[in-house]
């Protein structure tokens, strides 16, 4: 019987990736992560930062003593990213925001490499082919949309992961802004409130992911995680966190406009987060039917997956 497949994961120190390596490591793949020589020098979110608090150091002499191969190289340089590519069978990016475009550097080791099964880009939001989100999450979207036509262009394999709204950017502190856990006296709550949202942990991001590397059946289709206990809207959430607590809410609902308004006077982080929260809360960006000939939706295609329920998250925070 052949040994799965291994995998090689590109920024595996972020807020994902970490999470990435540690699911493959547990599901018994060969893990390989790319290293620099010389971290970036990224300023992360508060949010970023409470949901990971270890560092890069930590993660990797973590990774190294769990049996990860560590290997020195940089997207930059060419020829040291076709060498890493060539030791594996499937490469997952989980690089941020700012480096989408430089996929295109990956997609062409990989052609040179030419042993790849399956490439995973950097995706781990909602779907760039199903939003109608507002800048200056747009353009993000639409560069990992036009990243999905190069490799569909180039002829590489892939798998798109769609996971939606991480619970430690969306629920850790209920979508408001400046605030890093839940708030135990008011909230603000973008239009009415009963928009469907799909909410998962990055910790089950990297378990899915990771099946979906392992599943035959999600080659060059698009992975979906809008697990049905963590699909709800953010009335439903809030209910949930009052009767935690034991206590109401104050409630103030903002409309669309306010919102819009909000967005576009904000600097970063503020607007790119408000302009994610607009996307799921009032845009309804995690409702939408699924095709079968190219979509799978993760809950049904792994159900022995015992993911953290929304509910589960939330008692961290008593």
């Amino acid at each position: 019987m052949a040994g799965k497949d291994r995998i090689l994961v590109l920024g595996p120190t972020g807020a994902i990736g970490r999470h990435i390596v540690w699911a493959s490591v547990k599901a018994g793949n060969p893990t390989y992560v790319l290293v620099r020589d010389t971290p970036a020098n990224v300023n992360k979110p508060r949010l970023v930062t409470a949901a990971n608090p270890e560092t890069r150091d930590e993660l990797l002499q973590n990774f190294q003593n769990s049996g990860v191969f560590l290997i020195q190289g940089d997207m930059n340089d060419h020829q040291s990213l076709v060498n890493a590519i060539k030791q594996v069978d499937v490469v997952i990016c989980s690089f941020g925001r700012l480096l989408i475009e430089d996929q295109v550097k990956i997609i062409a080791a990989i052609k040179e490499a030419g042993n790849v099964k399956r490439f995973f880009p950097s995706e781990f939001g909602l779907d760039v082919d199903r939003h109608d989100a507002v800048e200056p999450v747009r353009e993000v979207f639409e560069e990992k949309a036009k990243i999905r036509r190069v490799i569909e262009a180039e002829g590489v394999p892939y798998t798109y992961l769609c996971c939606h709204a991480f619970t430690g950017y969306f629920l850790r502190n209920l979508a408001q802004i400046d605030i890093t856990v839940p708030p135990r006296d008011k909230i603000f709550i973008q239009g009415d409130g009963n928009v469907k949202g799909a909410y998962v942990t990055e910790a089950d991001v990297g378990t899915y992911t990771v099946e979906a590397v392992n599943d035959p059946n999600t080659l060059n289709k698009a992975v979906h995680i809008r697990l049905p206990a963590n699909y709800l809207t953010l009335n439903e959430i809030v209910s949930l966190w009052e009767k935690k607590i034991g206590k109401r809410l104050e409630k103030i609902y903002v409309p669309e406009e306010k919102v819009l308004k909000d967005i576009q006077e904000l600097s970063f982080p503020n607007n790119y987060l408000l302009a994610l929260y607009h996307s799921q809360q009032i845009r309804g960006d995690a409702v939408y039917e699924i095709d079968p000939s190219k979509d799978v939706e993760a809950s049904e295609a792994y159900p022995n997956v015992k993911y953290t329920t929304v509910d589960e998250y939330l008692n961290q925070f008593l």
